[in-house]
């Protein structure tokens, strides 16, 4: 597949994006200025930005309890998503939702979800009303190896290859259902092995690489708009950090060298090198790329927490449907 300079350049800033809001986002968890746990998303960049490249506002997603990566990737506000963190009333949630229900209707992200394999079925969903409607769109749920042993996950897959319905079953598998290794939890080696038993193609791809995870991406989008049916796209991929926050070593799930060993596959510094042997963006270019970034992220950190609470009165609003008279 012929990649235009565009979409390389694009492919890289969200990554970057990716990894200083969360990097950031770490930073302020650990040192306790906002309330709860985050689940980080670094080192996964490629999977979100190759899937993202490939998608409209139209198109839909559904996320996890490591979703921050998927809208940012999706063009998530980084004011609104830390003023989510900080439980502010300008964030995306007004300060509500947090870190694991944070969303973007705007941007079709349906929602990131602390229940393991809950986005399936929700994006299956967005996908049958896509298919009644005939607009032409899409739906993508992000999901990790441990949700694809869940029965949602496998109802989801069920319905949407029995339908032929226009929905991206993407397993983000990083190799640990929490804190359990794949091994240990599955007797298969790629969840992409299920596919066939639903009717289905199933697709592995480096997740470390966001041209391979673009090309996949492509193919698999092209043939769900093309009334063709779901594809359960499986990237094999590696969490820097821990299940929480953001200690990469030193706990006793992991040892040090397989982290070390991972980290040398950066998906960011892979692309950087490419994009500098390519003579399309300097390594100095990229650096300044990340600079200014992080001076964005920390200016919106800065407005998040100087915005207000939410009112005590409003604590019901958002959460029942209210029928008009």
């Amino acid at each position: 597949m012929d990649i235009s300079k565009e979409t390389l350049l694009d492919l890289h800033n969200r990554m970057v994006r990716i990894r200083i809001f969360e990097e950031e986002a770490g930073k302020l968890m650990e040192t306790a200025r906002i309330p709860g746990a985050l689940h980080l998303y670094v080192g996964e960049e490629a999977v979100a930005a190759g899937v993202m490249c490939n998608l409209s506002d139209q198109d839909q997603i559904t996320s996890t309890h490591r979703g921050h990566g998927h809208l940012v990737a999706k063009g998530g506000d980084f004011k609104k998503m830390y003023a989510e963190l900080f439980g502010r009333s300008t964030g995306y949630n007004k300060g509500k939702g947090g870190s694991m229900h944070i969303c973007d209707m705007d941007k079709g992200m349906l929602g990131a979800n602390g229940i393991v394999a809950a986005g399936p079925p929700i994006a299956a969903g967005a996908a049958f009303s896509n298919q009644y409607k005939g607009n032409g769109n899409v739906a993508v749920a992000f999901f990790g190896d441990g949700a694809s042993n869940e029965g949602a996950f496998h109802e989801a897959a069920n319905m949407a290859a029995l339908y032929k319905l226009p929905l991206i079953l993407c397993c983000e598998n990083n190799g640990y259902g929490e804190f359990t290794p794949q091994a240990k939890h599955q007797a298969i080696k790629d969840v992409a092995d299920r596919a066939p038993g639903y009717g289905m193609p199933g697709v592995i791809v480096d997740g470390m690489d966001a041209i391979a995870v673009y090309e996949a991406a492509s193919e698999a989008i092209a043939r769900a708009r093309a009334g063709k049916g779901p594809t359960l796209l499986e990237c094999k991929t590696y969490r820097f950090y821990d299940h929480v926050g953001i200690r990469g070593m030193g706990v006793s799930y992991r040892t040090d060298a397989e982290v070390l060993e991972w980290r040398k596959r950066d998906a960011i510094d892979l692309m950087e090198k490419k994009l500098d042997e390519m003579g399309i963006q300097s390594l100095a270019d990229s650096t300044a790329i990340r600079d200014r970034t992080r001076e964005e992220a920390l200016e919106a950190i800065k407005y998040a927490e100087a915005s207000p609470f939410p009112e005590p009165s409003e604590l019901l609003t958002d959460v029942y449907y209210e029928k008009a008279s």
